[in-house]
């Protein structure tokens, strides 16, 4: 019955044609496998050629021994010394991975649809801002805002854009995408010396206001607009600590060290001295790589929490492995109380599991996956995200409805409706197979329909189920949060 409702509601007739076909990211690689391992995998038959980053993470360790899976997610990703993300083209069929916005305008549209819809059914808040964490290229927010446009009241609502990016080549892409216009823009200068946005106005999209941040705390909570806020894709990259049960019972820390082919090399390592290091993982040391995985001896203070949450106390036996993201935790809390404290909305689409997973760590590279540990700096690198984790984060100051699978949201929200307004608008025959590639690249199981998952956040004051999140079945409600799995 709701599918039916959503499926032929109105929305879809306003939105408009087709704008865009990506012809070449419908088979490009998604962020997401738990094959890290042989496809596309960096040759091990010689030494790799070390990065600048490499060098400055080998002399860091050197200096004050292993550190965290976290630490060298941190560095890899927005070190200025030569991070992934502070370089240019990383997404796309150019880059190294392509996401949901790039393959298609229909994600955007039904995102913005489903905000439409919760505005309405919210009451019709007369002030709005939408929030992203993560922007990417701007194409998801750019889409949300070409759809918007054609609800008139609902756009005339919308006072601000903030998007949190620490990216200064990312900024830049974004503040094109969106047409700002660079009479209005605010420049401040990034690490590198270059002019980087930190505030415009959309040129195309009745000149609302851009704001851009480096973390989520900066933007100002004391107005009272509304937040609608988004957060596509950005779970997964934020660092991970990996922790390992041992024959004690106790958690250890999986820590970064240098490989032994490397330390065989250095005549003196300042890493050796540590008391914290501990004994390499099987398999973890190549001839190639010249970071290994170590395993600590004693608990770190990282892992000492773990020791006092029962969920992991009692699902876990000796030898299991687990990923945990504390950061990802601290910004769900955050946009959680501006949802709570401003009656706001939010959705989180990530790919993932509804409960711990142990070992998703990897890395990609030209559309290939590859070990992580490999050329830090020139790769992406993701972990799966753990949607119980971030509700748990969010805790009783909000509801959260779900995760549900991409596919399902999608189908929900109508997203066949507006296949077939598109389809309606060409006769080309290529063109008309593109649009049902890109369809079903976003909703069979088989691709990024089951993987990838949405959840949504509302204030307590909430009344009834968003759409389209159907209350869970007896059976769920009986099944553990929390799944353990073994290695």
């Amino acid at each position: 019955m709701l599918s039916q409702t959503v499926r032929h509601c109105p929305f879809f007739c306003k939105i408009g044609p087709i704008r865009r076909i990506n012809h070449e990211a419908i088979y490009a690689v998604r962020r997401y496998s738990s094959k890290v391992n042989g496809v596309g995998e960096f040759p091990a038959s010689s030494k790799e050629e070390p990065t600048p980053l490499g060098r400055h993470i080998r002399d860091m360790i050197l200096a004050t021994g292993p550190i965290s899976v976290a630490k060298y997610m941190q560095l890899a990703l927005t070190s200025p010394i030569g991070g992934y993300y502070t370089k240019g083209q990383v997404l796309g069929h150019k880059g190294d991975f392509v996401t949901s916005p790039e393959i298609s305008q229909m994600f955007g549209e039904i995102i913005a649809v489903w905000f439409v819809m919760h505005w309405e059914i919210m009451g019709q808040p007369s002030k709005t801002a939408f929030v992203e964490l993560g922007p990417g290229h701007g194409t998801l927010m750019d889409d949300i805002l070409r759809a918007s446009r054609r609800f008139p009241r609902f756009f005339a609502s919308i006072q601000n854009v903030h998007l949190v990016e620490r990216s200064p080549e990312l900024r830049r892409m974004q503040h094109n995408k969106l047409s700002c216009d660079p009479q209005q823009t605010q420049m401040v200068e990034d690490c590198g010396s270059k002019e980087t946005p930190a505030q415009s106005t959309s040129a195309t999209r009745g000149g609302l206001s851009v704001k851009w941040y480096d973390l989520v705390e900066e933007i100002d909570s004391s107005s009272d607009n509304v937040p609608l806020v988004v957060a596509h894709e950005f779970f997964d990259a934020l660092p991970i600590f990996k922790f390992e049960k041992g024959h004690d019972g106790l958690w250890h820390e999986i820590l970064i060290d240098i490989a032994d082919s490397d330390r065989k090399e250095i005549a003196v390592s300042a890493a050796e001295k540590q008391l914290n290091s501990g004994r390499p993982l099987s398999g973890s040391d190549t001839n190639a790589c010249h970071f290994k995985y170590v395993r600590t001896r004693g608990v770190t203070a990282n892992a000492a929490f773990l020791s006092h949450d029962n969920s992991f106390a009692k699902l876990f036996d000796k030898g299991d492995q687990v990923e945990v993201s504390p950061e990802s935790a601290r910004i769900m809390a955050q946009i959680s109380r501006w949802i709570s404290a401003k009656k706001g909305m939010g959705l989180v689409v990530d790919y993932g599991q509804d409960w711990t997973q142990g070992d998703t760590f990897r890395g990609i590279r030209e559309h290939k996956f590859t070990r992580p540990l490999s050329f830090p700096g020139s790769m992406d690198l993701t972990a799966d995200v753990d949607f119980r984790y971030l509700r748990a984060a969010a805790g009783d100051q909000v509801k959260c409805h779900g995760p549900v699978e991409q596919g399902t949201f999608l189908h929900s929200m109508g997203i066949q409706a507006r296949l077939q307004q598109l389809l309606q608008t060409t006769s080309d025959a290529k063109l008309q197979k593109n649009l049902v590639d890109c369809y079903k690249r976003l909703t069979d199981p088989h691709s990024m329909g089951r993987i990838y998952k949405v959840l949504s956040v509302f204030p307590n004051s909430f009344k009834g189920i968003p759409l389209p999140f159907e209350p869970p079945k007896t059976e769920e409600l009986n099944k553990p949060k929390v799944e353990k799995i073994v290695r």
